[in-house]
């Protein structure tokens, strides 16, 4: 996989060292994505003790979302950017904008900003502190505040009973639109990754626990956003089928461990 690496410029044009690069990946969200830009970009104004961009990935949109997207680069130029693939995927869009980022810490949360931007820093600071590896929000822990509708909390603790079962690595929501990672760690892991729709945050979970990797999971108060045109049918086909596709590679060995990793990395 490869992608081209991006640039943050200053007001006065000087590149910059970046803590943070966020991403929203979007396929057809010319309803929602001006408004998440805008109040993403007030918090993070307000709130944020770290240096931060907005990257907008547009995925093959056939709706407006690209064009508001330029108009949002164009009036924030030091702190948007959008971002244009050929091709669907939400998991697609995440690895190629995580792979070209030069920020310390790469990030993602959905468009609909279902979960409240309050437990950010409890996802990014670890993370730039260097005591975790990968930061996810979980609407599963005790402390979390989840407000959603029956069928989809039961589907969502089924599916996640049925990883742990699988996987046993004792992680409590694989699928929270709400994730962060050292930047220095998706290089390393993200090549591994091969879904590029909605199981991609699980295979990346899988993964990130085979190779030993710190992942810290925090509570999240989450609202669920009742226009969401996520297909669950198909959805849940897709994840039964990455599961068996996953322990089939494991088994196999085709997952690098983490002695392997530990490795190359001395070899560079």
């Amino acid at each position: 996989m490869t992608a081209t690496v991006r640039t943050y410029p200053h007001a006065d044009g000087a590149p910059q060292v970046l803590d943070l690069e966020i991403v929203l990946p979007a396929y057809n969200e010319e309803e929602q994505i001006g408004i998440a830009v805008t109040k993403l970009i007030r918090w993070l104004r307000v709130n944020a003790l770290w240096s931060w961009h907005i990257t907008i990935a547009d995925n093959a949109s056939t709706d407006g979302t690209l064009a508001i997207a330029k108009r949002l680069e164009a009036n924030n130029p030091t702190r948007v950017s959008a971002v244009h693939l050929d091709q669907k995927g939400r998991g697609r869009a995440l690895s190629q904008t995580w792979l070209a980022s030069k920020a310390q810490v790469v990030a993602y949360m959905d468009v609909d900003l279902s979960t409240d931007l309050s437990a950010l820093p409890s996802l990014i600071n670890p993370l730039l502190a260097g005591t975790a590896d990968l930061a996810i929000g979980s609407r599963l822990l005790p402390q979390s505040h989840t407000t959603r509708c029956f069928k989809r909390e039961f589907i969502s603790r089924c599916y996640n009973l049925l990883l742990n079962a699988s996987f046993g690595y004792g992680i409590h929501d694989a699928q929270c639109g709400f994730k962060a990672m050292r930047t220095d760690v998706a290089r390393r892991i993200l090549p591994q990754v091969e879904d590029t729709n909605w199981f991609w945050d699980t295979e990346l979970l899988v993964i990130a626990s085979h190779t030993s990797l710190q992942i810290l999971e925090v509570p999240v108060t989450w609202v669920e956003d009742s226009g969401t045109t996520v297909d669950i049918p198909k959805t849940v086909k897709e994840d039964l089928r990455g599961i068996l596709r996953m322990r089939a590679r494991l088994r196999a060995g085709q997952i690098e461990s983490a002695n392997s990793l530990a490795t190359s990395r001395t070899r560079r």
